[in-house]
């Protein structure tokens, strides 16, 4: 599969997607953004607003519209437009369906339409694999069992995606994705940390036991791999894990944090409220990808968990200071 041509990211205003909506248009790429700003940020675009190879259009991507639309013209589908945030399933058992699966339908069908837009791109999860038992988890583990909506739901999208390349002539390259951590994030355990040792810095509240122990990848290392797995797919349908070689625990994000933030004397409280010591309903507690087939390709992290905690802790913190 190649990278050429005009553009469309779904999800474009949002962390990740606006860090690929970077790279693509220092590329030299015409990019369309689609984004409803439920939790992307014009902000986060606003360097190439007026540019003449950037369009961004605020629409969903449940409406067949707005899709048609921002698909015109475009030869690949960066689809990042979901929910982001595993916690809400347990309390709003509908989103996952309407965000990620009924969503990513309504892309694959006006692809399946489009003249030109048969490339796609997909970002899933490692909480597909749910509590697996091989770590680290290779592409092929199974069966994958996942013990959150969030994960059944990407699932559920992977295997939409696959029928879909198979029965209607689509290409599409689906990442599983690690924590991802860096500038630009609204949620995760960095943002919450420095949020509550902002308005308590002599207190932090630990969600489960601490010891939940998980791959974190920097933000710039995964667009990294996203157009570097693209570019070296073979399959019509193919499947990349991508993380950190390595795992850090939510004990010692704590302290990365604290530390960054220049505070002393603080008392760790954990709050065990689920079997386990997870940290809510569907949390997975450990979790390492085995990157072993990007690899071999010829990708690698630039930066291990700690690297990548420790850099989008004072990313944020920066942003933060920016801002008020």
């Amino acid at each position: 599969m190649r990278l050429e041509g005009k553009v469309l990211v779904t999800g474009g205003a949002g962390f990740i997607g606006s860090h690929l909506v970077d790279v693509l248009m220092m590329r030299g790429l015409p990019v369309v953004v689609l984004d409803n700003m439920s939790r992307g940020s014009g902000e986060n675009v606003a360097r190439w607003i007026g540019h003449s190879g950037f369009r961004l259009i605020i629409g969903d991507c449940l409406n067949t519209d707005d899709l048609r639309k921002a698909m015109e013209d475009c030869r690949i589908v960066f689809h990042l437009a979901a929910n982001s945030e595993v916690r809400a399933g347990a309390s709003d058992t509908k989103i996952d369906l309407e965000q990620n699966i009924l969503a990513t339908y309504k892309v694959l069908e006006e692809m399946r339409r489009s003249e030109t837009a048969k490339t796609l791109v997909f970002t899933s999860t490692s909480t597909v694999y749910g509590e697996a038992s091989v770590i680290p988890t290779p592409e092929n583990y199974g069966p994958l069992k996942p013990i959150s909506l969030y994960g059944a739901s990407k699932l559920a999208c992977e295997a939409m995606i696959s029928a879909f390349c198979h029965m209607f002539g689509l290409e599409a390259v689906v990442y599983r994705f690690a924590n991802i951590v860096g500038s630009r994030s609204r949620h995760g355990v960095i943002w919450d940390f420095i949020h509550k040792l902002m308005a308590n810095p002599s207190k932090l509240e630990i969600l489960g036991d601490g010891r939940q122990s998980k791959s974190y990848l920097h933000v710039s290392d995964c667009v990294d791999a996203f157009l570097f797995g693209l570019e070296k797919a073979q399959e019509r349908f193919e499947v990349f894990n991508v993380g950190s070689e390595d795992r850090v625990d939510v004990n010692t994000i704590a302290k990365i944090v604290v530390e960054e933030m220049g505070l002393n004397d603080v008392e760790f409280h954990y709050r065990v409220d689920v079997e386990g010591g997870r940290g809510w309903i569907g949390d997975v507690k450990f979790m390492l990808l085995d990157i072993s087939k990007m690899k071999k390709l010829g990708w690698k992290p630039r930066h291990n968990s700690l690297e990548s905690v420790r850099a989008a802790t004072r990313e944020i913190l920066k942003e933060l200071k920016r801002l008020t």
